[in-house]
């Protein structure tokens, strides 16, 4: 029985928001709560560095290569199923995970893990855009937040802690419970989307361009800070991507049935917002990674040390996000945008101080401020996005968004990691400069030590490593605030949208 979405009882849209977010908080947590196992994992296994950190890369190379049939499938078979689906599949990979027995049979069932989690946060989003009534679109994109937000910070201080005190298997049966209400709960209170009979073919050139285009390309920036760029192996990579990749946009351009509509560009709100998305995601993903490393391997502390000491941040963007989302729905994205990414802006600034001696209240006030700013700026824009682009087009809209956030993140990270180690060397060079006979505080130093050069070199050597990363890391916050001035701009052109009350039917 068909009916409109925003006559179908005032909590509908709630719920729907709210069953979502499981999946979504699922599929986002277990993309950092492995990080901190990887260690445990090698030494359980006995196998070395290179391969064990084939259990992260291999989850973000098939997330990759499954986004962008997410939108299709959607089209396709309707979206309650296919999420219903992706999690099932997920929980199953989890359960897997869970039971490996090496190291190969815990990679190979990362890959179904991520066969299931890569449609999981296009296919909850498309369901928001084509169920929630204009007038809430706002309200339920801040529930959905919530997911966003707290996930990534969550999974580290979890992981940490199950690591440590119960068993590292639990990093991956934690999802089995939790899996299975949320594919209950879907089954039982989520609409029957309505799918497209036209979407039954398959653009089967799309899909294999976009997979050999979007493989090469993330394995290329995962793999670039151990090979190299200039290394033939990153080169063909990239090369092979950027062909695929260019006769991806062609294909889809010119196809009857594309795998992705890259049409949806022509929605200012959307082209705008991606934009947006771009320099904020490389900003975060690549400030929350360097931020970690330096507080665990500067400033000495464990995983589960520095996840809590970001964990502030990360609950007060997450409980912001409904109350953003509100802001939303009264005065559109415009302002609020603008006003969170200036924050943001500023937030990175105060990080280019940072020092081996800041202290680490300061650091999480710092964090909260940047967590805010980056909540308020980015949760207006995608939802004007969203809000911009027809029912029928959401799941497409959605998969290119997951792509370009989670290509975006892989090549922030990449280019400014090799930007880190030049100018780590740089300064290290600039340090040693000082260190002669002649220097005060060497001398200083010496007579501490009771004179042993051995001590003194040991030392100086540590402390010339640590504050030269500390300030390429400081570097690095301003270029991030450079990135951001372009987002700033752009967000004051950002209007509601004009999305439509959508259509589905209900059994």
């Amino acid at each position: 029985m068909g009916i409109e979405a925003n006559n179908n009882g005032s909590s509908s849209w709630v719920l729907i928001a709210l069953v979502s977010l499981i999946g979504a908080f699922m599929s986002i947590l277990d993309s950092t709560i492995v990080d901190v196992a990887i260690t445990t994992i090698m030494h359980v296994f006995s196998t070395n560095t290179t391969t064990v950190q084939w259990i992260v890369t291999i989850y973000m190379l098939t997330l990759g290569v499954v986004v962008p049939w997410s939108g299709w499938m959607g089209n396709r078979f309707g979206l309650k199923k296919i999420y219903i689906f992706s999690l099932a599949i997920f929980t199953l990979g989890s359960a897997l995970c869970s039971l490996s027995w090496n190291i190969n049979s815990l990679i190979a069932a990362r890959v179904i893990q991520a066969l299931g989690g890569g449609m999981i946060m296009p296919t909850t989003m498309a369901m928001i855009s084509e169920a929630v009534p204009r007038e809430k679109f706002g309200s339920a994109m801040g529930i959905f937040g919530i997911s966003l937000m707290m996930a990534p910070a969550i999974g580290p201080t979890l992981g940490g802690y199950l690591v440590e005190y119960v068993d590292w298997r639990w990093i991956f049966t934690v999802n089995i419970p939790i899996g299975l209400l949320g594919v209950l709960l879907a089954f039982f209170i989520l609409p029957e989307f309505k799918g497209n009979d036209d979407a039954g073919k398959v653009d089967v050139a799309g899909g294999i361009t976009s997979s050999i285009g979007l493989f090469c390309l993330l394995l290329a920036l995962s793999k670039s800070s151990d090979w190299g760029w200039g290394d033939e192996k990153t080169v063909l990579l990239l090369y092979t991507s950027v062909v695929a990749l260019g006769l991806f946009v062609y294909l889809e351009l010119t196809c009857e049935h594309p795998l992705l509509n890259l049409r949806v560009f022509k929605y200012r709100n959307f082209t705008m917002a991606n934009i947006i998305l771009i320099a904020v995601t490389i900003s975060l993903n690549a400030g929350v990674f360097y931020v970690s490393l330096f507080l665990q391997n500067i400033r000495g502390l464990g995983a589960m040390q520095a996840g809590m000491l970001q964990m502030a941040a990360a609950l007060a963007s997450g409980l912001l996000m409904p109350v953003i989302g509100a802001l939303y729905d009264r005065i559109g994205p415009k302002f609020i945008a603008f006003a969170g990414l200036s924050a943001f802006l500023y937030a990175q600034y105060l990080f280019h101080q940072l020092s081996l001696d800041t202290p680490f209240n300061l650091i999480r006030l710092w964090l909260i401020f940047r967590s805010v700013g980056m909540s308020f700026g980015m949760m207006p824009a995608q939802t004007a996005a969203l809000a911009d682009i027809p029912p029928e087009m959401a799941g497409e809209a959605s998969a290119i968004n997951n792509i370009i956030s989670r290509v975006s993140g892989s090549f922030g990270i990449a280019v400014l990691t090799s930007i880190i180690n030049n100018r780590q060397t740089m300064y290290a060079e600039r340090l040693a400069e000082h260190i002669n006979s002649n220097n005060m505080a060497l001398s200083n130093l010496l007579n501490k030590l009771g004179g042993s050069s051995t001590l003194a070199y040991e030392a100086l050597q540590g402390l010339v490593s640590q504050n030269s990363y500390v300030k390429a890391i400081d570097d690095m916050f301003i270029i991030m605030c450079i990135m951001t001035i372009p987002a700033i701009f752009l967000s004051l052109f950002l209007k509601k949208g004009n999305k439509k009350s959508a259509h589905m039917s209900v059994e």
